[in-house]
């Protein structure tokens, strides 16, 4: 196994991600036969040309810049909030956002652009869907976070759209499992690594960071609040251990941990594909593409498992360098690297 420092773990986790998510892009909304008669033998799927990417890569991006900019100004805290939201409003207006972007997301851009309402009023609090954690990438890159800073870190980015406990915790988990990948965690202990942190955080409500988002909700406290995501992330952990037990190459991974349109299936089926083939990234890819479910969403955080798992030499140089938003792509995955 490579040290981090030299298998550029930043930067194959954000080219691996932008990679799924375009080999996804063709397939999302079919199903499984749709897929393969339109693209052949998935182990064979190529990357389209041009290899165009959708609003999981667009906002990744814009959370990356976010969280440039909030620690060009010193120690990463819920200050965040401000450079974050500019980047979603950003990429709510770009002429670019015209790649089927999630309803949650575009209607908590929307609030998040008036000046008068407080981030938690713009949450979608009833909203799990997987808009959050497709992105939270950057969360488990950077470098030189403690834990806190990171699960608020994580929790936060959710919150500005998907402020269901359930986005929350996902996202938690999805930027833990990145930065576990990244720091040489073996595959074969991700999942007890990841639920081991679930249950240790299940009643941590991260105050300075989500303020009072909790009072939104119905719930009676805010440690309820939270323990009903992880508890729903337990389920799903429980779901992806199981399928792990009797694993199944050729059968589509939304089968045994969901089609990933909300939160903590995109991240159980996303890492299941990745698990399944941990030492062949394209043809972890490849497999969370060829499913009948959010396949974009599932095939990027299947990319960003394997890319921080195996470095930015993951990825074959024919596709990586011709991957829309290329330049940007590498150019923060470099100082993360660093």
């Amino acid at each position: 196994m490579t040290t981090t420092l030299t298998k550029r773990a930043a930067t194959g986790a954000l080219i691996g991600l932008a990679l799924g998510d375009a080999l996804g892009f063709p397939t999302e909304f079919n199903d499984v036969p749709s897929i393969l008669a339109k693209c052949g033998p998935w182990r064979e799927m190529a990357l389209p040309t041009p290899a165009i990417v959708t609003d999981d890569t667009q906002m990744t991006l814009a959370l990356g810049k976010g969280l440039r900019t909030a620690m060009d100004r010193g120690v990463l805290g819920p200050d965040m909030a401000e450079p974050v939201r500019r980047e979603f409003i950003a990429w709510n207006r770009s002429p670019e956002n015209n790649r089927a972007p999630g309803n949650t997301c575009l209607r908590a851009c929307a609030l998040l652009e008036r000046p008068d309402l407080p981030w938690q009023d713009a949450s979608q609090i009833g909203s799990k869907g997987c808009g959050a954690n497709m992105r939270v990438a950057p969360v488990g890159l950077v470098p030189g976070l403690s834990d806190e800073q990171r699960a608020g870190a994580a929790q936060l980015q959710s919150a500005l759209t998907h402020g269901h406990p359930t986005a929350l915790a996902a996202s938690d988990l999805t930027a833990h499992a990145v930065r576990l990948l990244a720091h040489g965690a073996e595959p074969g202990e991700l999942v007890g690594l990841l639920r081991s942190y679930a249950v240790e955080n299940r009643s941590r409500y991260h105050e300075r960071w989500l303020g009072d988002l909790w009072t939104r909700s119905q719930d009676p406290g805010p440690e309820h609040f939270i323990a009903r995501g992880w508890d729903e992330c337990l389920a799903i952990l429980d779901r992806l251990q199981e399928a792990l037990r009797t694993p199944s190459p050729e059968t589509d991974p939304c089968l045994a941990t969901g089609e990933g349109w909300i939160a903590e299936e995109a991240m159980a089926t996303g890492l299941l594909s990745f698990l399944l083939f941990a030492d062949e990234p394209v043809t972890a890819l490849r497999r969370a593409a060829c499913t009948a479910g959010d396949s974009d969403s599932i095939a990027c955080l299947a990319g960003a498992f394997a890319g921080a798992y195996l470095g930015a030499e993951a990825w074959p140089s024919e596709w990586a360098d011709r991957i829309e938003y290329q330049g940007e792509l590498v150019t923060l995955g470099a100082l993360w690297d660093a």
